[in-house]
C-alpha cells in the first residue's frame, strides 16, 4: 500500500506542478515534501495532501465555518455547546441578533456539515511526536518568525494586504510598556484577558495574545498624539461593551484633555476614574459611543504561539508564533443594519445553504458585519505565509455566526476591569472570576458543565488535575487554586508534546483537515452527526455571558517573573 501511495503523490505533485503558473510551483515546492506526506498517518484512500486541494482550487470542505468543537459527543449531560451559542431576546439594545441558544439543543447542518471534515482529530500523533526530540522543539518554538514576516510582506509592492507591525513582538517584554501601549509608536495596546474557555487555553494547545488599536482621532488632541486621550478613549470603548456606568483607567490628566471626566467640577492634573458620556474624547469629541459596538476603524491584533517552557518548567508564550490574526472594522454597521445582517444569516442557514464567504484576496476575508479578518499562518519551514481561502473561511466561523460574541469579538469584552487590565497578558495575575450574572468561578462552571478539560474531554492532565476518580470535578480544590493560571497551563511534558503535534501539522501543511493538536485520536468526537437525536435536554443547556464580573474577585498583585508570559 506504502508504494501505491508514494506513487500517487509524485504523480499528483507532478501532475500539479506541471498545472500551475512559474509562482504556483514555487509555492508549492516550498511547501511540499512528498516523504514528509508519506509520513502523514492517513490511509490510503485519504492519501491526497492538503495543499493539493489548495493547488487545484477544489474546496475540501464548505462547511469549514462549523468548527471541530461541534461534533463533539455531549452523551446528553456534557455541554460544551452553550459558551459559543447563545441567546439574549430579552437584550434588546445587543446588537448581536444571533440568537443561537437553540443550537446547544438540536442539531442544524446542512447535508454536507452532518459529515465531519476534521480529520486530524481522528490522527494518532504518538509515533510523530516521538521523533521530534526535546532539544529540537524547545529551539523551534524560541526562533522570532515575526520579525522576518513583517519585513516580507511590507518589501513587497505588490501586496495589498495591511501589514501590522510591531517591534520586538516576539519578546514581548521588550515591545510594550507596563501600561501595554507599544514602544515603537505604532499604537498598539496590549491588554491582559481572560482566555476564551477552552480552546484558547495553554492546556489545550497555544498560548496567546491580543492588541487593540483606535483610529487616529481617538490619540490625538488637536492633531497631536496624546496618551491621555487615548487611554480615556480606551476606558470609554471598554465601558461600552462592559455596559460600565464607570471605570477605573490608568492615571490621565483632565487638564491635558480639557473635560472634567470623573465628575467632580474640576480638571485635575491626575485622575483614575472615568464616568460613561456620550461622545468620545480630543479629536473624537463628535463621534458617539454606540451600545457594544467599537468605532469605525477599530483594529484588532491576535497572534497564537506555540507553548514556551523555560528550564524550571514554567509556562510562557513563546516567541514563535503559530498564527497572526488582524480584524478591521472597515465600515461601521448600527443595530438595526447588523439586525439585517443577521436575519439573511439565519434565513441562508433555515434553507441549509452552503455559507457564503466574501474574499477579498490580500485583504482575506469581509465579514459582512463591518469587519475585515485577515491571518497568517507558518508554511512548512515555519515561515508565516498568507493563509489560502479555505484556510480563511475558518475564520469566519467564530467571528460572524455565533450568538455570545459581542460586536464579533472575543478577547476585549473579557479584560481584567480597568486600570489593572492594561498590560500585556499575565495569567498569573488574574483570579477565576465569574461571568456577569453568576456567583461561581467561570473555570469550575465550565469543568462541571463539560465534564472535563477540554471539549472534547481528552485532555486527561485536566481530568487527572481536577476531577475525582468518579468523573465529578473536585469544586474545592479548583476553588484554592492561587491564579489563572494555575488552572489552564500545562506541565512542561505535555507542553512539549502539544508543541511536538502541532509541528507535525505543519510540516504537513495539513491545517484544512484541523489545526487542533490532539496528541491522540480523538474518541469522544462524532464523525458523522445524527440530527435526528438532539445533542443535550433543557436541563443541561445554559444561558451565559462572555463577559466577567470582576468584582467578584480579588485581583493577584504577585509579579510571579515566570508567567509574565514574555
Amino acid at each position: 500500500m506504502r508504494y501505491s501511495i508514494k506513487i500517487l503523490l509524485i504523480t499528483s505533485v507532478i501532475f500539479i506542478c506541471s498545472a500551475c503558473s512559474e509562482q504556483s510551483k514555487e509555492v508549492l515546492l516550498e511547501n511540499t515534501d512528498v516523504e514528509k506526506f508519506l509520513a502523514a498517518p492517513y490511509s490510503e484512500g485519504d492519501a491526497i495532501p492538503a495543499m493539493a486541494y489548495i493547488e487545484h482550487q477544489e474546496i475540501y470542505n464548505a462547511e469549514s465555518v462549523i468548527p471541530p468543537q461541534c461534533y463533539t459527543k455531549t452523551e446528553g449531560t456534557n455541554n460544551p455547546c452553550y459558551a459559543c451559542h447563545q441567546s439574549y431576546k430579552d437584550s434588546p439594545d445587543r446588537p448581536n441578533a444571533m440568537n443561537d441558544g437553540d443550537l446547544q439543543g438540536e442539531y442544524q447542518f446542512s447535508d454536507l456539515g452532518t459529515k465531519n471534515h476534521w480529520k486530524n482529530l481522528f490522527v494518532d500523533r504518538t509515533k510523530l511526536i516521538e521523533k521530534i526530540s526535546d532539544e529540537e522543539i524547545k529551539q523551534w518554538i524560541s526562533q522570532d518568525n515575526y520579525t522576518k514576516f513583517v519585513e516580507k510582506f511590507s518589501s513587497n509592492k505588490s501586496w495589498k494586504g495591511d501589514v501590522t507591525p510591531i517591534e520586538n513582538l516576539a519578546y514581548p517584554n521588550k515591545a510594550f510598556d507596563d501600561k501595554g501601549l507599544a514602544k515603537d509608536g505604532s499604537h498598539w495596546v496590549a491588554f491582559n484577558y481572560k482566555p476564551f474557555p477552552s480552546t484558547f487555553w495553554p492546556t489545550n494547545g497555544s498560548t496567546g495574545d491580543a492588541m487593540i488599536r483606535l483610529p487616529k482621532a481617538f490619540r490625538e488632541n488637536n492633531g497631536k498624539f496624546s496618551v491621555d486621550v487615548y487611554f480615556a478613549n480606551l476606558a470609554l470603548v471598554e465601558m461600552t461593551m462592559k455596559g460600565a456606568k464607570s471605570i477605573s483607567t490608568i492615571p490621565v490628566s483632565e487638564q491635558v484633555i480639557g473635560v472634567d471626566i470623573n465628575g467632580n467640577n474640576q480638571l485635575e492634573r491626575s485622575v483614575s476614574q472615568i464616568n460613561l458620556r456620550s461622545h468620545y474624547l480630543g479629536d473624537a469629541k463628535n463621534i458617539a459611543l454606540n451600545n457594544l459596538l467599537y468605532p469605525e476603524n477599530t483594529e484588532f491584533l491576535h497572534t497564537v504561539r506555540y507553548i514556551g517552557v523555560h528550564d524550571d518548567g514554567t509556562i510562557y508564550n513563546a516567541q514563535r508564533m503559530k498564527e497572526v490574526r488582524y480584524m478591521k472594522k472597515h465600515s461601521f454597521k448600527d443595530k438595526a443594519e447588523l439586525a439585517s445582517e443577521y436575519y439573511l444569516e439565519a434565513k441562508e442557514k433555515h434553507f441549509e445553504n452552503l455559507p457564503q464567504v466574501h474574499l477579498l484576496g490580500d485583504k482575506g476575508v469581509n465579514s459582512n458585519m463591518g469587519w475585515t479578518l485577515n491571518a497568517y499562518i507558518e508554511n512548512a519551514k515555519g515561515e508565516l505565509r498568507h493563509q489560502n481561502s479555505q484556510e480563511l473561511a475558518f475564520c469566519a466561523g467564530c467571528h460572524k455566526t455565533i450568538g455570545a460574541t459581542l460586536d464579533q469579538t472575543f478577547s476585549f469584552p473579557r479584560k481584567v476591569e480597568g486600570s489593572e487590565g492594561w498590560g500585556y497578558i499575565n495569567l498569573a495575575r488574574q483570579k477565576d472570576a465569574p461571568n456577569v450574572g453568576e456567583d461561581q468561578g467561570e473555570i469550575l462552571t465550565y469543568f462541571q458543565r463539560v465534564g472535563g478539560g477540554d471539549e472534547f474531554r481528552q485532555n486527561k492532565e485536566m481530568l487527572q488535575r481536577w476531577f475525582n476518580k468518579d468523573g465529578t470535578v473536585n469544586s474545592e480544590k479548583v476553588s484554592r487554586a492561587k491564579s489563572v493560571y494555575e488552572l489552564i497551563t500545562p506541565s512542561s511534558k505535555r507542553a512539549l508534546k502539544l508543541n511536538k503535534a502541532y509541528l507535525s501539522i505543519v510540516r504537513e501543511q495539513s491545517y484544512i483537515f484541523g489545526r487542533d493538536a490532539n496528541l491522540t485520536s480523538a474518541t469522544n468526537v462524532l464523525q458523522q452527526v445524527d440530527e435526528s437525536q438532539a445533542p443535550l435536554p433543557p436541563k443541561h443547556r445554559y444561558d451565559w455571558d462572555m463577559r466577567l464580573d470582576w468584582s467578584k474577585t480579588l485581583m493577584s498583585k504577585s509579579k510571579l517573573t515566570q508567567v509574565e508570559l514574555d
